[in-house]
């Protein structure tokens, strides 16, 4: 609904635009410049404008609850974080604990990388709540949008670059309403771009220092689609240090290369340390073991199918034995290569860009002269189209797909953007500033846009749903686990639920999901397993008063006492 909406505010504007005979008034261009004039200003005002309206959104947008399988792993993570610890000890039950997104042997910890489970930590440490680690994490990545523009579209544009992050992603996107993450890897991309000019330039150590940062949130949120981003960031730093008006190698090598090499040999030994006290083995990845555990088919397209482990629970054979193997079979197809190609590049729009920031692109028709050709584009501007081009080929060699896997690039679509608005407003036909006036056009309906999603959250408007919602839809619907949590904890005493699962169970309501310390749980989730595996959690844990949880009854029933 919100999309028709924009895509309606946006036709009357651009018709009002065209046919207007005057430039409109200039006034808020000279205090927008006069913002932007100082880059480190411009940056820490857009970051403390997303913690600001943010926070402003509470009374209609409170602290979400966690839903999606991932959410409940970055919470572990977390937790464990937040304790001092790199990981859990297994627990001797830990069959009854098995879920999703999880690893329960060699050690009990998440199964993603590290980099969102440590901002949630910090939000716990800081405030109490991993809440606010998704709220600094929104905040970070939109003044690093700011610095990484700035090189690329200039500071005016960078601060607007900046702005269109806080109203798309940093308030109402499940970036900034989840605890699935997004934000971390576009922060990391933001940073490895923005770097690039800079250290082209200047060759300033700490810009390489920046860089070597912003490549290691990419490794530690998102490996795959951070290397590929990476890649040709990588081969453009290469040939900079190449070509004739370089700096001399020695250069190069005291400011640049040794502080980029060796914040990321720091780095990459503290993964290595991660991954050898989680998994047993340094170079091996936890979610390596989970797929190994539990999946059969693979992650990228050109892997092999894995023989059928043997389950304990039915809802793991479901999801991964039938689900996913299904889904997989389907997708390495030419056909099914094709039809999910488009099918993520729909999503990339919808997420990304919608109907306001599209626009300008679609203007480059009737902007650009007749026989404009690619060597007419500016290089920096060619680079960006290469590497958007480039990762997305990398997208389309994954066998899933949510916006968050494509954040590294959340910098690179808007500096398009903002290069296309740029272009947009030297056009002057007849003398008229009418490209001026569509880029206003495009900023009131973006901050319209924005205004009535507010509107619709302050009254419950019930909008379009999704596990990874952009900005103008909402998120998967509760099935009410954190709703039981609140009751038993309010309960004396520790508790101990027993979830009983249907075979017709949907696998995305999953109960079952624990604290980093089990033991010390106020409550412990566990799968039925029957009479006899049952008794063994009663006897282990004597002082908790046991419940049965009928997950599929509607709605779920709990009751006390064992089967």
């Amino acid at each position: 609904m919100l999309l028709a909406i924009e895509s309606g505010l946006l036709l009357i504007g651009a018709a009002i635009a065209l046919l207007s005979r005057r430039s409109w008034p200039q006034r808020f261009d000279h205090f927008f410049a006069h913002c932007a004039r100082d880059r480190r200003i411009a940056t820490i005002t857009v970051g403390a404008a997303a913690l600001l309206v943010r926070a402003a959104l509470l009374p209609v947008l409170p602290i979400p609850e966690p839903v999606v399988h991932d959410e409940f792993g970055y919470l572990l993570a977390a937790d464990t974080f937040a304790h001092g610890r790199v990981t859990n000890l297994s627990h001797h039950l830990w069959q009854h604990f098995e879920s999703f997104s999880i690893i329960v042997q060699p050690t009990y910890q998440c199964f993603a990388q590290p980099a969102q489970g440590l901002f949630l930590a910090a939000g716990k440490i800081l405030f109490g709540k991993a809440f606010w680690g998704v709220w600094l994490s929104c905040a970070l990545m939109c003044a690093a949008i700011t610095w990484a523009l700035q090189p690329w579209v200039g500071e005016e544009w960078a601060l607007l670059g900046g702005a269109l992050a806080v109203l798309r992603f940093g308030a109402f996107s499940y970036w900034a309403n989840s605890y699935w993450g997004g934000a971390v890897g576009a922060t990391g991309g933001a940073l490895a771009l923005g770097a690039l000019p800079r250290i082209r330039s200047s060759q300033r150590p700490r810009d390489a220092v920046l860089m070597a940062i912003g490549l290691a949130l990419l490794a530690n949120s998102r490996p795959f689609e951070g290397f590929v981003f990476s890649l040709p960031v990588a081969v453009a730093l290469l040939f900079w240090t190449l070509r004739k008006r370089a700096p001399s190698f020695t250069i190069s090598l005291r400011r640049v290369v040794l502080p980029l090499c060796g914040v990321l040999l720091v780095v990459g030994l503290g993964m290595t340390y991660y991954f050898w006290r989680v998994t047993g083995h340094p170079f091996h990845m936890p979610y390596q073991v989970e797929r190994e555990t539990y999946s059969v088919a693979p992650y990228m397209l050109w892997q092999r199918v894995r023989p059928v482990p043997s389950y304990r629970h039915l809802e793991f054979a479901r999801m991964y034995a039938q689900d996913d193997a299904q889904h997989f079979q389907l997708v390495r197809t030419p056909y099914g290569i094709a039809i999910f190609a488009i099918l993520k590049l729909v999503r990339i729009w919808a997420f990304f860009l919608g109907p306001a920031l599209s626009f300008p692109f679609l203007m480059m028709f009737f902007v650009l002269p007749y026989g404009f050709g690619w060597k007419q584009i500016s290089a920096n501007t060619r680079f960006l189209i290469l590497l958007l081009g480039f990762f997305f080929l990398g997208l389309v060699s994954e066998s899933y797909f949510e916006p968050h896997y494509a954040a590294p690039i959340t910098c690179v679509l808007l500096a398009l953007v903002l290069a296309s608005m740029k272009r947009l407003e030297e056009w002057a036909p007849r003398g008229r500033r009418t490209g001026a006036n569509l880029n206003r056009v495009i900023i009131i309906v973006c901050l319209l846009s924005f205004g009535g999603r507010t509107v619709a959250a302050a009254r419950r408007w019930e909008l379009g749903r999704s596990e990874s919602p952009a900005w103008y839809q909402l998120g998967p619907r509760s099935f009410g686990r954190a709703t039981l949590v609140a009751k038993l904890e309010h309960l004396p005493g520790k508790q101990l639920v027993i979830v009983h699962y249907t075979p017709q169970h949907d696998i995305f309501d999953e109960w079952v999901y624990n604290d980093a310390d089990i033991d010390q749980a106020k409550i412990v989730w566990a799968r039925d397993m029957g009479p006899e595996e049952n008794a063994k959690l009663r006897n282990y844990f004597k002082d908790r008063q046991v419940w049965m949880l009928q997950a599929d009854d509607q709605p779920a029933l709990i009751r006390g006492g064992l089967p």
